[in-house]
């Protein structure tokens, strides 16, 4: 079982009650080294535009600082949101990784717009539908194919292409012979395993060399180890702090420490809120977190695990990495 780290650029309120994104990018550089020095197969970022609680909205640049301070892990996108951008601009983007760091680029693709009517209005993009989309990523693979109207420069060898994807979109990577990367409450749902078997029974092997041969499935969770379950749902009560205040504010909010958290006067609505968010986790001590995975992965039969965890504390952060890699490796 393949092990790999997701890491969403998260910003935190720090203790004057403010933020500072470039220490909290300069957090996600020294955990790609960690990642690596640990023995994660790949370290993936995501992009999120003009959202306060997410520092990086350009994937490609922030992979190009994490390839400068590591060697051997794979760097990729968690993804990049294809309706945001020209096809040919991303394959320049990744292809240029790939000249700079050979073999180890991963492209995930994803096909979300902005978390916004006004971030979706200043990209320029609004909803895009299965075949626009089914058209642009096939765009995408000719320019990374050589076989497009033009060439993508500079030309590497092959830069291997995911799909963040459920419903259609799973339908459209079984088609075009791609990868799929499976996030969200589906991962908990009964509904996984039908989900994943017609991905696997419509695969049909890649005419791209950025695709695959046979169906591959990437499991994307969060996880947080402690010595109690309920020192490890306080490691995770932060992102489903967050979580539920984007459902209540409209907007994905920093995160707070659990001792301020638990300072709030919390309404019945935010209570559920949260609770949902937190039984949508894997968290326990180390036995328990590994029997919760296990059974995702028998349900899924996945290849891969992609934990895509956030904590408050950096350090924190860290030492969970360390405790997912010894008990899942």
């Amino acid at each position: 079982m393949k092990l790999s780290l997701l890491d969403r650029s998260r910003t935190r309120v720090n203790s004057d009650g403010g933020q500072v994104d470039s220490a909290d990018l300069q957090a996600v550089v020294q955990r790609a080294r960690h990642a690596e020095e640990l023995g994660f197969h790949r370290f993936w970022v995501a992009e999120h535009h003009a959202v306060p609680g997410i520092a990086s909205g350009s994937p490609a640049v922030l992979l190009a600082a994490i390839g400068q301070v590591t060697s051997s892990i794979r760097l990729g996108s968690g993804g990049v949101m294809l309706p945001q951008h020209q096809p040919l601009i991303v394959a320049e983007q990744f292809r240029l990784l790939e000249g700079l760091f050979p073999a180890r680029v991963d492209l995930g693709i994803g096909r979300s717009v902005g978390f916004t009517e006004p971030v979706r209005q200043a990209l320029r993009r609004q909803e895009q539908n299965s075949d626009e989309y089914r058209s642009d990523l096939t765009e995408l693979l000719g320019y990374l194919d050589d076989t497009g109207t033009v060439t993508a420069r500079p030309v590497t060898d092959p830069v291997p292409v995911f799909t963040l994807a459920t419903g259609s979109g799973m339908d459209i990577a079984a088609a075009l012979g791609l990868p799929v990367v499976v996030g969200g409450p589906i991962v908990r749902s009964p509904e996984i395993s039908d989900l994943l078997a017609r991905y696997r029974e419509n695969f049909r092997p890649s005419a791209s060399t950025s695709g695959a041969s046979e169906p591959y499935v990437i499991v994307s969770l969060d996880a947080y180890i402690a010595g109690t379950t309920e020192a490890a749902r306080d490691l995770a009560l932060p992102e489903a702090w967050a979580m539920a205040m984007s459902r209540q504010q409209g907007e994905f909010p920093p995160l707070e420490s659990p001792e301020a958290i638990h300072e709030y006067r919390w309404s019945g609505q935010v209570e559920r809120r949260v609770g949902k968010q937190l039984g949508q986790v894997a968290a326990g001590t180390a036995a328990e977190v590994h029997d919760n995975l296990s059974s995702i992965v028998q349900a899924s039969g996945a290849d891969e695990l992609l934990f895509s965890t956030s904590t408050y504390s950096t350090a924190d952060q860290l030492r969970l990495d360390e405790k997912l890699m010894a008990a899942m490796g």
